[in-house]
């Protein structure tokens, strides 16, 4: 193993990020909930911000991504409703795939046994099935767009696979970016008032939603059997 001193720098800062995180999310969990439970509110705290607003919002994403107490939904549709589509859209992006790169590489430098731990419930046995396919990363995909899957802890488990970065925030990016796209654009549309559009996409968006929740479990078994019919690909 490498113990370079720009790899332990590297892992002593991603530590101390991750565990400050973690104390304010415990410190300030209440606080969150309320505010990201309500649009106006949410709005008035980050333009109350001026100039540092866009930074606190990106954090916010972050820190869901990360941590994931708040539903990531809540935090895109506010994107929009404070920024508009173009911003909104971009903050979100940005926040996401910071927050994906903060628990990949915590994963791959600091967290594999953590999460091999968490993985040896009975419940997450597909999870370990699809890591060792052949098809990893189709599968990956498919999880990403699905709505109703465990997305964020798969960042984590992608961590303990082989997989190119460069090539998990790829399928990431373009797997999450339509439905960050839908997410602002209600947020955006309820702003601007623009009812009809915010009932049309909110909609599909259900509609896909509830068709994820009632196939999850079919689609899941499909996965695990597509896992195990591969070779293994999970680091020792």
């Amino acid at each position: 193993m490498n113990k370079s001193p720009k790899n332990l720098l590297c892992k002593s800062l991603l530590i101390l990020l991750v565990a400050s995180m973690a104390i304010l999310l415990v410190k300030y969990l209440p606080n969150i909930l309320e505010l990201t439970m309500s649009l106006d509110k949410f709005r008035s705290y980050i333009v109350s911000l001026a100039g540092s607003g866009s930074i606190v919002f990106v954090g916010f994403q972050v820190l869901q991504t990360v941590i994931a107490p708040i539903p990531g939904e809540i935090i895109q549709v506010a994107g929009g409703y404070i920024y508009g589509v173009p911003l909104g859209l971009l903050y979100s992006v940005v926040g996401m795939m910071l927050g994906a790169i903060i628990a990949f590489y915590f994963t791959r430098m600091i967290g594999g046994s953590f999460i091999e731990k968490l993985l040896n419930k009975e419940n997450s046995k597909w999870i370990k099935d699809i890591m060792d396919s052949k098809k990893f990363s189709v599968i990956l995909l498919i999880v990403f767009l699905v709505p109703g899957l465990p997305k964020d802890f798969l960042i984590y488990v992608a961590g303990l696979t082989p997989i190119r970065p460069l090539k998990f925030f790829g399928i990431l990016l373009i797997s999450r970016f339509p439905w960050l796209l839908a997410s602002v654009s209600i947020g955006s549309n309820l702003h601007y008032k623009n009812y009809t559009s915010t009932i049309i996409v909110s909609l599909i968006a259900l509609v896909s939603f509830i068709l994820g929740m009632l196939y999850k479990d079919k689609l899941i078994n499909k996965l695990s059997s597509s896992g195990n019919s591969g070779e293994s690909c999970k680091v020792n």
